[in-house]
Order: C-alpha cells, then sequence, then structure tokens
C-alpha cells in the first residue's frame, strides 16, 4: 500500500511526539512510533507506558488501511532536513519494509508489527471535565512549571497542581521556597475537584498550546488525565496524593507596597548577579520611597555591585534579602510592564504581581526571603 503526506507536517508531529519517548523503555516496542492508516487519515502515536501521545493528520491520498511501527529516532533523523513537499511511503503488507520516496531520493527500512504497541485505556470511574482556552491553559502551566520541587520524597510536590471549584480554577505549583498560582475567576463547578499533574506531561503540553488555538478538553478521574486540543490528545497518570493548602502561606496582608518596572528589574538583577556568591546567590533589596536598590556581595572573592531603580513605594524602609535566581525566575514568568513587591517585614514571604490583571485573572507568585547578615 502507499500513502503521500506533507514532508513539513510530518517532521513537525513526529519532532513533537517524540518528547514522550524515554530515553531507556521496558518494553522495545515503545522506541517506535505507531502508524495507523484509516479513511485517508494517518494517526501516530507515541508512549512511554506513562504518558501517550496522539495525532491525526488529512493525507494528500492513501490507497489503503495498515498499522505499523517504525523506530522513532530512525524517521525523526531521515525527515527532519527534507524541506516541504509531497513524500510518498510505501508498505509491503507482508514484510513492512517500508520505502519513503521524495524529491532528491528515497530511503528504505523496516516497520514492526503493531499487534504488541500498547493501546491507551479509557478513563474509568467518576469523570471530571474541564473546557479551557488553549493559550490561557498554556500560560498557567508555564507560570507554574519553574516553581515545582524536584525532591522525589515529595512527590506531590513535583507536579503542577489543579485545584478546581466554586470559585474558579487555579494553577499551582510550590517547593516550598517559592510558589506559583495562577487563578481563572471565570472557570467554576459546582463542588471543588483536583488533580496533579506530573511535570513531564506538564511540559509536553505546555510545547503543544502555545502553538494551539481554540478550547482545549481536560477530562481526568483520581488517577488518570486525558488532555485533547485541536490537534493532540494526551493521556497520562497523575500523581497521587494531596497537595498542601498552598492558600495558608499566601499573605493576606503585606501593607508595603513597591510598584517597579519589570523589565529594568530585570536587566539590574541580571548585572548585580554577577556580583553574588555563586552557591548562595543572595540579592539585597533595599527599599525607601522612589528608589530600590539592589547589591550582592561575594566575599570569597572580595567583590560586590550595587545598581538603584525608580520605585513607588508605599510604607517604611526596610531591607530584605533573596536568593537572587529564583527572584529573576519570578520576573521572567510574570507578564506586563510593571509589576508590584508586596511585603510585611524582611522575614515573612514576598509576593509579587503584575499590577495590571488580565480579565478574569489573578497571578501570584511567592518567594521566601534569606537572611541578611547586617
Amino acid at each position: 500500500m502507499k500513502f503521500v503526506i506533507s514532508s513539513s507536517l510530518l517532521s513537525q508531529r513526529l519532532q513533537t511526539l517524540g518528547r514522550v519517548i524515554a530515553s531507556k523503555n521496558s518494553m522495545p516496542i515503545l522506541d517506535n512510533f505507531l502508524f495507523q492508516i484509516e479513511n485517508n487519515r494517518l494517526t501516530l502515536t507515541a508512549s512511554d507506558n506513562e504518558i501517550t501521545l496522539r495525532t491525526t493528520i488529512e493525507l494528500v491520498e492513501s490507497d489503503a488501511n495498515i498499522d505499523f511501527t517504525v523506530n522513532a529516532k530512525t524517521i525523526q533523523e531521515a525527515i527532519k532536513e527534507i524541506p516541504e513537499q509531497p513524500m510518498e511511503f510505501v508498505v509491503s503488507p507482508d514484510n513492512l519494509e517500508i520505502t519513503i520516496h521524495y524529491q532528491n531520493g528515497h530511503y528504505t527500512l523496516m516497520g514492526m508489527s503493531a499487534e504488541e504497541y500498547p493501546l491507551v485505556k479509557e478513563l474509568e470511574g467518576d469523570i471530571s471535565s474541564l473546557v479551557i482556552d488553549a493559550q490561557r491553559l498554556y500560560g498557567g502551566i508555564n507560570r507554574a512549571l519553574f516553581a515545582a520541587s524536584d525532591d522525589p520524597l515529595r512527590p506531590v510536590m513535583t507536579g503542577i497542581f489543579f485545584d478546581y471549584h466554586s470559585n474558579g480554577l487555579s494553577i499551582v505549583a510550590s517547593d516550598s521556597r517559592k510558589l506559583a498560582c495562577t487563578r481563572m475567576l471565570d472557570y467554576s463547578i459546582d463542588g471543588a475537584t483536583s488533580f496533579i499533574l506530573h511535570k513531564k506531561p506538564a511540559t509536553i503540553i505546555k510545547g503543544i498550546l502555545q502553538k494551539e488555538i481554540g478550547d482545549v478538553s481536560v477530562h481526568f478521574t483520581k488517577r488518570n488525565a486525558t488532555i485533547e486540543s485541536e490537534n493532540y490528545r494526551l493521556s497520562c497518570r497523575l500523581i497521587e496524593g494531596n497537595f498542601p493548602n498552598y492558600n495558608s502561606v499566601i499573605p493576606q496582608s503585606n501593607p508595603n507596597l513597591v510598584t517597579v518596572n519589570r523589565g529594568a528589574m530585570i536587566s539590574a538583577l541580571r548585572r548585580v548577579l554577577i556580583f553574588s556568591n555563586i552557591g548562595s546567590p543572595l540579592v539585597k533589596l533595599h527599599i525607601e520611597p522612589g528608589r530600590v536598590v539592589l547589591s550582592a556581595r561575594d566575599t570569597d572573592y572580595g567583590r560586590s555591585g550595587e545598581e538603584s531603580l525608580l520605585c513607588e513605594y508605599v510604607g517604611m524602609p526596610m531591607n530584605i534579602g533573596f536568593k537572587g535566581t529564583l527572584l529573576m525566575d519570578m520576573l521572567n514568568n510574570l507578564e506586563g510592564e510593571e509589576i508590584i513587591i508586596q511585603l510585611a517585614d524582611p522575614s515573612r514571604a514576598g509576593v509579587i504581581v503584575p499590577s495590571v490583571q488580565q480579565e478574569n485573572e489573578h497571578v501570584l507568585m511567592l518567594l521566601m526571603p534569606m537572611m541578611l547578615n547586617e
């Protein structure tokens, strides 16, 4: 049988699916992509037994239905440099020999039977559902990912927490030193439900959603979830357990308010960090009406840096220290021209929010301070 497909479209979809495949698989068949041709449509699947990602493409033409698998690394590398053109696949049903014809040449490789490829089970039990705009879901996941923990001893903290309740949808991640929370106030459900998405599928779906438009459907149970956009369907296992009560650690009253240009602060922080201690990049903020002074010192090498910025400040003069790299991460993951840093005192968590929130959204970052030796 044969089928014809756009080379660039196939390559782009395979590169996306390839992010799922693990470097070492328990089943050799999972080193392959699954190809399923039916009624002039090609369905491509990649899996690592925990995550399965599927996409469907309309073919230019095909003359039969067939299922087979192909080594993922081989076919990705073979077609990624081919410029846009129709590409013809000729597949022998008897031994699954595959010949790929393109304008300047051809490849021949062996496929494998699709019979051993694991199938995705449908969700079972109580299923909750959410339909959300792709770009808003992308923003929530993108802002949360950097704050997720890497500590395997606290698995519930290593994922992205989706808290779905009558007051809206919150997308949260924290490692106990930093926290990122996006509240979407126009998505709500009677009662309350939640799930914790592993970091790997969250990273994969973030990459997919960056280029997707329209709505995304999310269906989940206590153990599994499916996330379906216009072009992709991702199925994965969830992290089981209870996420800590993140609302209890967010200060309700931080009266000292610093309003500063986000871009200017990022630039100043990048320069000052050069002079901080590599092992513990402490940056001190001296805040007073009209200005904020950023400073860092590395006593081991006898170097220091200091830079001041204009700001609007409501509160008493204060010195507070933060880990500079974490503060930089937060500023880079926020949006808007200006940010507001909300502080209580040098020993309590600082809260950073955009000065202008998007409609029906509330974005918040929390960062624990470091002790100053003054």
